[in-house]
């Protein structure tokens, strides 16, 4: 199977746009504000594929289109999916045979959301309005969030008698900590942008949804002027030294710059520096 390129990405639910060296990767279903039906979590890997094999894209914003971010599954849309259906005879299939079917539709979700943690590129969200369950595991995916003043966020799961797993128990504790997650968690409260960034779960809040896109746009660009290679390597670095001691990441680093000293990025940045002019780099 060749690879897939954003030229040839096509969906009814995501849609992207390339300029400057940033992708933007667009929730698209504004009429049903974004909620994840199979479409979504079909294609979502297959957008986050098309963009990390682009040479030319350098960091990547999640944005969507409408007053709303994401108000998580489609709960009516994916209604059934992963049943079992009856057997010939009628009879019910099983509880274990029940269980393995949805085991394996939570895993396939699950493998959509970590397509986005797992991109090479930076990837930063543009959060506005609700951003509700799914929605919160998306940009809890992501490296980086920024929400307008109206964003809503909710970790809603336990108010609709099920338990979060397609991400945010697993990624929210490394970004606001258990205590936070607890809460929300538990609780299944809405709370403001202004709470999302006094606990760490978005990084700045801009006045309306035009400005935090816009406000993305400006810090993916400045994240796209820098050496390509030195900006996912950090990252590779970041992810890489999450479960290592200070020592162990150190030697990791150490490892990793060291092959790529000779890099025509690095002789460009020396260069620009005794130029006293900005770098031209090009990720070799």
């Amino acid at each position: 199977m060749s690879a897939q390129t954003i030229a040839s990405f096509t969906s009814d639910v995501l849609t992207i746009e390339v300029a400057d060296h940033v992708a933007t990767l667009w929730l698209d279903r504004p009429e049903k504000r974004n909620a994840m039906g199979l479409a979504f979590w079909e294609d979502l890997p297959l957008a986050m594929e098309s963009i990390s094999n682009d040479p030319s894209v350098r960091a990547v914003i999640i944005a969507a289109r409408g007053p709303h971010f994401s108000v998580g599954l489609d709960l009516v849309a994916m209604a059934g999916i992963g049943s079992v259906p009856e057997s010939a005879d009628g009879s019910r299939p099983s509880a274990a045979t029940r269980a393995r079917s949805s085991h394996k539709q939570i895993v396939r979700m699950q493998a959509s959301i970590t397509a986005v943690a797992d991109c090479p590129l930076p990837v930063i969200a543009a959060i506005q309005g609700y951003c509700i369950g799914g929605g919160v595991d998306l940009v809890s995916a992501c490296d980086i969030r920024l929400a307008s003043a109206d964003a809503v966020f909710s970790v809603r799961e336990a108010k609709v008698a099920i338990v979060a797993d397609v991400g945010s128990l697993q990624r929210l504790p490394a970004i606001i900590g258990n205590g936070h997650l607890a809460e929300l968690a538990y609780t299944g409260k809405d709370i403001d942008a202004a709470r999302a960034e006094a606990i760490g779960l978005v990084n700045a809040v801009s006045a309306d949804a035009e400005s935090v896109v816009a406000d993305a746009r400006t810090m993916a660009g400045e994240i796209a002027a820098n050496s390509p290679l030195a900006v996912q390597g950090t990252k590779a670095v970041l992810v890489a030294c999450a479960d290592r001691s200070v020592a162990e990441g150190l030697d990791y680093v150490a490892t990793w710059n060291a092959a790529f000293l000779a890099s025509d990025d690095l002789t460009e940045a020396m260069t620009a520096f005794m130029e006293k002019r900005p770098a031209t780099f090009t990720g070799n």
